[in-house]
């Protein structure tokens, strides 16, 4: 598939969104062009020919999607050239990646609390930070679970277009 100037404009709208979120830019970049691709998988050389931006950018860029789990690294059957591809099920993963680092804000927060004691304003700020952590942690393992439950009442076989695919209730 050719890449194409509407691709381009949504490329980087998305990625605009995506670093209004807080992604780094090159990063939502280039998840925004891998996301478009036919494949979900290019070369270092096909990122920069389509963003226009160095190779070093788009490697530091690979570092951090793939820090939080949204691609991986291949090599090129017969070269020695990667190719970057966004992980089956991408959101999914990176926001199930999540459940472990709210566990560890939560533990951090017990530990500071130890420091600055539970009855101190400090303390009762981290407590409630504490309890937010867990409260997420809680709602996503239900979010995730309620996800699974879902896709696998609506998934259509790669053939079916998107657009034809609407949801129920």
């Amino acid at each position: 598939m050719t890449y194409t100037e509407a691709m381009a404009a949504f490329v980087e709208r998305f990625a605009a969104d995506l670093t209004e979120a807080g992604m780094q830019r090159m990063a939502s970049r280039v998840f925004a062009c891998l996301l478009v691709s036919e494949e979900a998988a290019l070369s270092s050389a096909d990122l920069s020919e389509r963003l226009r931006i160095s190779p070093a950018a788009i490697s530091g860029a690979v570092r951090y999607l793939a820090q939080v789990h949204l691609v991986t690294r291949e090599r090129e059957p017969g070269s020695r050239r990667e190719r970057y591809r966004l992980r089956p099920n991408a959101w999914y993963e990176s926001v199930a990646n999540r459940d472990a680092l709210l566990r560890r804000w939560a533990s951090t927060m017990r530990a500071g609390i130890d420091v600055v004691g539970p009855d101190s304003r400090a303390g009762r700020r981290m407590a409630e930070t504490e309890e937010f952590m867990q409260f997420l942690q809680a709602e996503l393992q239900g979010i995730l679970e309620r996800w699974r439950e879902h896709r696998a009442a609506t998934h259509r076989p790669a053939s079916h277009h998107p657009a034809t695919h609407r949801p129920v209730g």
